[in-house]
């Protein structure tokens, strides 16, 4: 079964940094993309990052500038490096993988459960 794991959340003062990072499990073939997205209270899942295996990454326009996402194909992870946070980043964040194939799956997307990011003074 895949599952995705999540670490780094937790709370920060505007103008830190957090890393959140997430690993993607379950004897894995091949994961088309992983990313991030975030929902604020009240509103609306929204995309934050991706990164495709091939390495192309993709940010929503609000973090470009400030966030960095990496991944490495051969151990299914990816991580969000976050810089200079503001209190509208408060959200929690989750791990997305996109397109993953294994021995009994093909081209299914798979959710982490979420970790949660206040920026606050």
């Amino acid at each position: 079964q895949v599952q995705l794991v999540e670490s780094g959340g937790g709370l920060v003062q505007p103008g830190g940094s957090l890393r959140l990072s997430c690993a993607a499990s379950g004897s894995i073939f091949s994961i088309y993309a992983m990313g991030w997205y975030r929902q604020a209270p009240g509103k609306q899942r929204e995309l934050v990052a991706t990164i495709t295996s091939a390495g192309d990454a993709h940010y929503a326009d609000s973090v470009k500038g400030r966030f960095t996402i990496s991944g490495d194909n051969a151990k299914h992870t990816v991580i969000l490096q976050m810089n200079s946070l503001k209190p509208e980043d408060t959200a929690v964040y989750y791990c997305n993988a996109d397109h993953v194939t294994n021995a009994d799956v093909y081209g299914v997307e798979y959710w982490g459960k979420g970790t949660l990011v206040t920026v606050s003074s």
